[in-house]
């Protein structure tokens, strides 16, 4: 698939770094380091701006070795980017750690996994059919 794209950093484009890789990491786009204490979000810009087809979305996920070492994630994750967006790609980032965290420009800040996506049409009914779980909700197994 092929996906139109303004790059508008001096960063390379988002890549799959192995063949196997569902995602793509993004960079900071930053003229200046952005310093997060404890608990503090930012709004990261990337420079970079795409045009989905129609049917597609971007998902914007937290990048595990960056949750894993240093605390820091991505709020209303996965975000989405919606194929009629045409604004820079920005990620809001948010620091978990009881330390502060800068993040500098080019550092790798979130990962892009592009999927298709279905458009729902309701269906309008007084019940719904039974299934084997029924309206058991969390922890209705039982199991740990």
């Amino acid at each position: 698939m092929q996906i139109r794209i303004v790059n508008k950093s001096a960063h390379s484009l988002p890549a799959y770094e192995t063949i196997a890789s569902a995602g793509m990491d993004l960079r900071a786009h930053l003229s200046e380091p952005v310093s997060l204490k404890t608990l503090e979000r930012a709004l990261i810009p990337t420079g970079l701006f795409i045009e989905l087809p129609e049917g597609f979305e971007a998902q914007i996920r937290p990048r595990s070795g960056l949750a894993a070492r240093s605390g820091i994630t991505i709020l209303n994750s996965p975000g989405t980017i919606d194929a009629d967006y045409r604004g820079e790609i920005r990620i809001i980032i948010v620091n978990l750690s009881a330390e502060t965290f800068t993040v500098q420009n080019g550092d790798r800040i979130a990962q892009m996994i592009i999927a298709r996506h279905e458009k729902a049409e309701w269906l309008e009914s007084e019940e719904l059919n039974d299934s084997e779980r029924g309206a058991g909700g969390f922890g209705h197994t039982g199991k740990n």
